[in-house]
């Protein structure tokens, strides 16, 4: 102990070699803890969601002069080494440790309330954007499929923009047994009907396949292509979901 501050100076160290680990969904999984990076992110969490978070990570006191930090938030000072290995993004910038909250499984017997995503997006950037898009457009519950990235990987929370602390984190089922889920459930293709005629409903969830191998042929639901003219093949996963999601915020209000 330094002051108010715990001093770690080594990578061998237990504590350091968890924290290592957490810039991979195994180690995510095993300790169920991530680290939070960004100028602009970890203010703001430290502001808005405090109760998330455990630690705080510096390589120097003066970084975190003048900070309202809880007291219930431990504050380690790093080796500038061992904080540069931490700081994967390279923001030179307070690190926030916290805890990956709890993800049920979704109960998909019940219907949907107010527009919910379903998403197997495998890659973690792409996930942590289409997070900030479903925040931005009022979602409120998403329903991770088996295949999707850690929605706390470090690429994720990146793309998310803290997104992920606004929305309720829930666990699909496989593919084979979504067909049971009860309610509305619509998916974009870009060999299905036409987006612009379709009415949102209040209810619904949207569909969102594993990039470039898209959904399952089996799967037993509404599939809507948004029109574009022919210089591209189709859009990005991130991009027409975007679409998707604005058109029924759009229709709610």
């Amino acid at each position: 102990m330094s002051g108010f501050f715990r001093v770690i100076e080594s990578p061998q160290n237990e504590r350091a070699k968890e924290w290592l680990s957490l810039g991979e969904s195994r180690g995510l999984k095993k300790h169920g803890r991530f680290l939070l990076a960004g100028r602009k992110t970890v203010p703001e969490a430290l502001s808005h969601y405090p109760q998330r978070f455990e630690a705080l990570l510096v390589h120097s006191p003066e970084q975190i002069g003048g900070w309202d930090v809880p007291a219930h938030i431990d504050r380690y000072r790093l080796s500038p080494e061992l904080f540069r290995a931490l700081d994967v993004s390279g923001t030179d910038f307070p690190l926030l440790l916290g805890r990956v909250p709890e993800m049920p499984e979704a109960d998909l017997s019940k219907p949907p309330k107010g527009l919910e995503l379903v998403c197997a997006l495998g890659d973690p950037s792409n996930l942590g954007a289409v997070l900030r898009s479903a925040a931005a457009f009022g979602v409120r519950r998403v329903i991770l499929m088996e295949d999707a990235a850690h929605p706390f990987h470090p690429r994720a929370l990146r793309a998310a923009s803290n997104a992920q602390f606004a929305l309720m984190l829930l666990r699909g089922p496989s593919w084979e047994n979504f067909n049971a889920a009860a309610g509305e459930a619509v998916a974009l293709d870009g060999g299905g009907g036409n987006f612009s005629a379709y009415h949102w409903p209040d209810d619904l969830r949207l569909v969102l396949g594993e990039e470039g191998r898209g959904l399952p042929a089996s799967l037993a639901l509404r599939r809507l292509a948004i029109p574009m003219t022919d210089a591209v093949e189709s859009l990005n996963a991130v991009v027409a979901a975007s679409l998707a999601l604005h058109a029924h915020f759009t229709r709610q209000r």
